[in-house]
């Protein structure tokens, strides 16, 4: 086995560069290696992940891409060669084999992971947007069921709705023309009217949000704020930390206000579109302690400046909401926001720590409960004649506080527009990677929702919108 490693080893020196300080560079890859899809299934398993978890590696039979399956999230390998890969974050992965030729782990770096079972079984539908679809296929309109989960349905008849449009949009993700879109639904004039599955996705289930989360943890602040629990957005965030010791303790860091947390202008020195900033959520995601990590880090501005897209701002909320109602995040979602608009089967484990190392304390949903959610701040917070979330709240988070990456920013809401065919449409967003998004359009009377999978790529959501859905209420 040892000599086996040596070699792999040697190989991986061979189509690496080393650094000044000895550290693995990826090589440029100027030419795209291609490996069957029979070649690629040799690698498929169930392997070693970092922090004792676990990932499925997986070869597509659709393009013969190889990807790593880490929960539900799928991440596709560049191939450079037999036996090496490539990962999103420009790793270079190696596998290796055995004496008998056969692929027992894999190497990133210093870390070698081993597999663990090849006797995984991947789902047909994972692979295809729709089963058993002819050449000749044509989409066919049904109208949403009424699930008696809190929606109202109704039917794409006189809603504006553009059905020929509509059409071409499922038929154009059918055909792989936009892939991996998991999901999408339409609310307008408050009924659900158009609502669509994709691969194994359905109704039921649960969909991971990422960064969508973000809009989540601003409704709970506006409700823990309203019910007493938090005094106000005014509040000074290091007075809910009295028990640690932060290191770079400036007095500019003691002004910061939980209101800065949501507008994104805490002042620390993070933000993940500027990668000479000292603060780094994948850092972040595998330290012990992410509000001590957070809390630590240099200022880089001062506190209510310069908008700065940073995960730790969210995550330091979601702890104040904590401390401040001494129960779970979740658990008061559960209580409040969730029972109030009739959501009930979720995934939430908020625990800033390296057990969501992989999964960033996100909650995951149905798409029909993110559409609810979207209905909800469409009616400032109203539902069913009660009030769930304070009005001014509401129109306080739907409008711009700061400039975070080049985008008007609410109270962790994006202020987005789309153009379609001409026309401008203004609207509000949560949004996470991969395509996670919750859009709200005041003046249409109008949520879309989309979940995909398409991580750290540009999702098709602006596109689908702005080409098959928009169009429709262009003036003539």
């Amino acid at each position: 086995m040892k000599k086996i490693l040596i070699i792999s080893f040697i190989l991986f020196k061979i189509i690496c560069v080393v650094a000044q300080d000895g550290k693995l560079i990826s090589p440029k890859i100027t030419k795209k290696y291609f490996l069957s899809y029979k070649e690629l299934k040799e690698y498929e398993g169930l392997y070693e992940y970092k922090l004792n978890l676990t990932l499925k590696i997986a070869a597509s039979p659709v393009d013969s891409i190889l990807l790593s399956i880490i929960n539900t999230s799928r991440y596709p390998f560049t191939t450079i060669g037999k036996d090496f890969f490539q990962n999103p974050v420009k790793d270079s992965v190696v596998f290796l084999r055995n004496r008998l030729n056969k692929v027992i782990g894999y190497k990133v770096g210093k870390d070698t992971f081993n597999l663990l079972s090849q006797k995984v079984k991947f789902p047909k539908q994972m692979w295809y947007p729709r089963l058993n679809i002819s050449k000749n296929y044509k989409y066919s309109y049904q109208q949403p069921k009424n699930e008696n989960d809190g929606l109202n349905i109704g039917n794409w008849e006189n809603t504006g709705l553009d059905k020929k449009l509509l059409s071409e949009m499922v038929q154009k993700i059918v055909d792989g023309t936009y892939p991996n879109v998991h999901s999408i639904l339409i609310i307008k004039d408050g009924k659900l009217v158009f609502e669509e599955y994709f691969y194994e996705h359905n109704k039921n289930k649960l969909h991971e949000l990422r960064s969508a989360t973000k809009s989540f943890i601003s409704a709970l602040t506006g409700i823990a704020i309203e019910k007493g629990f938090i005094k106000s957005k005014n509040e000074k965030v290091l007075s809910y930390f009295s028990e640690y010791t932060f290191k770079n303790n400036i007095v500019e860091k003691s002004k910061i206000t939980i209101e800065n947390l949501l507008t994104n202008q805490s002042g620390l020195d993070c933000d993940v579109y500027n990668p000479k900033t000292v603060g780094n959520e994948s850092i972040m995601a595998y330290e012990k302690d992410w509000i001590q990590y957070s809390l630590d880090l240099p200022m880089n501005d001062s506190a209510g400046g310069i908008g700065q897209y940073c995960s730790s701002n969210p995550i330091i909320l979601g702890r104040i909401i904590e401390k401040a109602t001494k129960i779970t995040l979740s658990e008061f979602a559960r209580k409040t926001l969730f029972k109030d608009i009739g959501i009930y089967n979720f995934d939430w484990q908020f625990k800033p720590d390296p057990s969501s190392g992989e999964t960033f304390c996100q909650v995951n949903l149905r798409s029909r409960d993110m559409a609810k959610f979207g209905l909800l701040y469409l009616n400032n917070g109203l539902w069913n004649g009660k009030q769930v979330i304070p009005k001014d709240w509401v129109e306080q988070s739907l409008s711009k506080h700061s400039v975070v990456a080049g985008l008007d920013y609410g109270y962790l809401w994006w202020i987005k527009y789309l153009d379609a065919n001409g026309t401008r449409y203004y609207g509000k967003l949560a949004q996470g990677n991969g395509g996670q998004k919750i859009y709200i359009f005041k003046e249409l009377n109008l949520v879309t929702v989309f979940t995909a999978g398409q991580y750290n790529i540009q999702s098709s959501s602006n596109e689908l919108n702005a080409k098959y859905i928009l169009p429709a209420f262009n003036k003539k």
